[in-house]
């Protein structure tokens, strides 16, 4: 092992090291498993705030914009980065507070299939099964996928064996969100958004600085055609470029939709201490999107430029996704302190994959144990019984997710997209519509959850095949239709009880309250 890897490595076992000690920290916190799943709802805006972003965006930051950047031109991850940035303040201004001071008023509902069944007084938890085994379905996957990319990233910087990479990642993350649970993951996703950060400005200057200069950067971009406009796609590799039509806009931009159904994003808004300080969150959280957004599609420029005077090679397919790699690896050939920073860079990038990792998890976990072992079939426990148990699904899933992600050429990017839409349709129109509509029941619900769900795989794998005009993100028309069900539904059916409606109101008339 070479002086910088040593230098490297030392940076990135200091990290893991602080995110263990963290877990361990906070497993002195939890009294039960409120506190375990949700953190007491004590956490404060900063941490809620950076906490859901870190959650929400993943290695897909700091790997998979700029790698769509480097070889398309920025129209496709800039309206992709558009709709994210839409989506992210409008979820955070209409829905955090609503869903913060409803899922208390229902009957202090500590997940999200727990409210659903709560907001409609549904006694026989059928919401709550369905939409616990919809978040299982889309999240072991989604966690493994995380497992693969810390897996890939040890095993391409040092050469160990995947498969010992990837277990020794999952090792890490189960451990601190085992024993620390909720509190724990947030409060290393805002340390793991810290990293972030650094990981972003420190690549994109030092990247500027050896192609020559953001002159240089600018000419050569400008050199291809289209590769800086929203109207064009430019593809690096064919030399060519494409229109980039409104309905391909449309469609990218649809990636905002997601965020209304997010578990582990919600979960933050239903987490935090004081309503009145969300405005504050809604402001952190947006500014560190959009900012971190658009460094992260400027790298992916910067390193074509970089490839263009030999610095890093010329990437090709799915390679492009490592050009943050490429260029710390570069970095590190600097002496020790570049290659400390180095390893801060390529922490950044494990800090993205752990942060998204450990909140997949939590969701996935609270669904087996909470709502379906103690609610849906009535497996009565202590609070401390309940404890071990909440900590012994996190393992248990993290075993099934390990094992999904034991083979190298596990998809990583493709599973995000899916999952992604799957939440977005699944439960999206069903938060929008039990926050905000006062005559929806729980068979509009129903009907709405399993609509979305199923259209997403019916898009993907029926619809999107066939090309042209059907070529649409399935996160948009599975949406709709979910949305669509739910208000035919409820409409067809009878109206919600009385109860039900004067807990809305009542519900209404605090949020109106609250500045």
């Amino acid at each position: 092992m070479t002086p910088s890897q040593v230098c490297i490595m030392l940076a990135i076992a200091v990290y893991l090291a602080v995110m263990v000690a963290i877990g361990i920290y906070w497993s002195k916190k939890n009294e039960n498993v409120g506190d375990f799943y949700l953190g007491g709802r004590k956490l404060g805006p900063f941490v809620t705030a950076m906490s859901a972003e870190a959650s929400d965006m993943s290695s897909w930051l700091l790997m998979g914009l700029p790698g769509v950047a480097y070889l398309s031109g920025i129209a496709d991850p800039a309206w992709t980065a558009i709709g994210l940035g839409i989506g992210t303040y409008i979820n955070w201004l209409i829905v955090a507070k609503r869903i913060r001071i409803y899922t208390h008023e229902a009957q202090n509902s500590i997940t999200l299939p727990d409210f659903f069944s709560r907001r409609y007084n549904d006694n026989k938890n059928i919401l709550m099964g369905i939409a616990a085994v919809v978040i299982i379905i889309f999240f072991i996957p989604y966690t493994a996928s995380g497992f693969a990319a810390c897996g890939k990233l040890f095993s391409s910087l040092f050469g160990v064996d995947y498969q010992t990479a990837m277990i020794i990642s999952a090792i890490v993350i189960v451990g601190y969100t085992a024993t620390g649970g909720f509190s724990a993951a947030s409060t290393t996703d805002l340390i793991q958004s810290i990293v972030m950060t650094i990981a972003l400005f420190v690549v994109v200057i030092f990247g500027i600085q050896v192609a020559g200069g953001l002159n240089v950067v600018m000419e050569n971009a400008k050199a291809l055609p289209g590769y800086l406009s929203l109207s064009t796609m430019y593809s690096v590799s064919e030399n060519s470029s494409s229109p980039y039509g409104f309905l391909t806009i449309c469609s990218t931009m649809a990636w905002g939709l997601g965020y209304f159904g997010m578990p582990h994003i919600l979960l933050r808004f239903m987490a935090i201490e004081d309503t009145q300080k969300l405005t504050l969150s809604r402001r952190i959280a947006t500014v560190w999107v959009v900012i971190s957004m658009t460094v992260a599609i400027f790298i992916g420029v910067v390193g074509y430029s970089m490839s263009k005077v030999g610095a890093v090679p010329v990437l090709e397919g799915s390679a492009s996704e490592t050009i943050i790699v490429q260029i710390a690896n570069l970095l590190s050939q600097g002496g020790i302190g570049s290659a400390l920073l180095a390893g801060v860079i390529l922490a950044g990038i494990l800090a993205a994959t752990m942060s998204t990792a450990d909140s997949q998890l939590l969701a996935a976990s609270s669904s087996a144990s909470h709502n379906l072992l103690q609610t849906f079939f009535g497996i009565k426990m202590s609070e401390k019984k309940a404890m071990t148990v909440a900590r012994c699904s996190v393992i248990v899933i993290s075993i099934i997710a390990a094992f999904i992600a034991r083979d190298p050429s596990s998809s990583v990017f493709g599973i995000v997209s899916f999952a992604w839409a799957g939440f977005g349709a699944a439960f999206g129109p069903v938060v929008l519509t039990a926050l905000f509509w006062r005559r929806c029941n729980k068979e509009g619900a129903l009907a709405g959850m399993i609509a979305g769900g199923a259209m997403v795989f019916i898009w993907k794998y029926m619809v999107r095949p066939m090309g042209g005009a059907w070529n649409i993100y399935e996160l948009l028309p599975a949406f709709l239709v979910s949305f669509a069900a739910i208000i035919i539904v409820s409409l067809m059916t009878k109206a919600p009880e009385k109860e039900i409606t004067d807990v809305f109101d009542r519900v209404k008339a605090m949020c109106s309250s609250v500045k």
